[in-house]
């Protein structure tokens, strides 16, 4: 006797808990969950890729990597409970606040990439790469999606 539902094909959760069920924790979209593994897999790769570059090269530059990983975490998080608030508005105000907001979160990352440039002027690569992990994290959730998207016949 076998049961459809002993498919051994991976699928993403159902984006909401069926009607009338209120037992357990709410189930999350594939969506939701992805976004919030994004800055847990951005503090990882950066703390990896760090601690070979404190091998290969020295301290400083595992430290500068890092920092750049943190600072685009910290963004990544900022610009996601930004964007929720915003969309909760009317219009007109979401448009004037998500200028404004998105306006002082560049000016205060680019702030910082001035303050390294002109204080460690040696690191400022690390620091850029480092920030730029959110992209490998990005590439790893589409590949994810991706492979729950692909379906396999019977």
């Amino acid at each position: 006797m076998t049961s459809e539902n002993s498919n051994p094909v991976a699928r993403p959760p159902s984006p909401s808990p069926s009607a009338g069920s209120t037992d357990g924790p709410p189930v999350r979209s594939f969506e939701e969950t992805a976004v919030r593994r994004i800055p847990v897999e951005i503090i990882a790769l950066s703390a990896v890729v760090a601690v070979a570059l404190l091998l290969i090269f020295d301290l400083s530059t595992g430290i500068f990597f890092f920092a750049g990983g943190i600072l685009s975490t910290v963004s990544f998080l900022w610009m996601k409970n930004t964007l929720a608030g915003i969309l909760n508005r009317k219009k007109a105000e979401a448009v004037r606040s998500g200028l404004i907001f998105y306006a002082l979160r560049f000016v205060l990352i680019l702030g910082v990439f001035l303050l390294i440039i002109l204080a460690y002027q040696d690191r400022i690569l690390a620091f850029a790469a480092g920030f730029s992990m959110a992209v490998p994290a990005f590439i790893i959730e589409a590949a994810k999606a991706f492979a729950l998207m692909k379906t396999w016949k019977d």
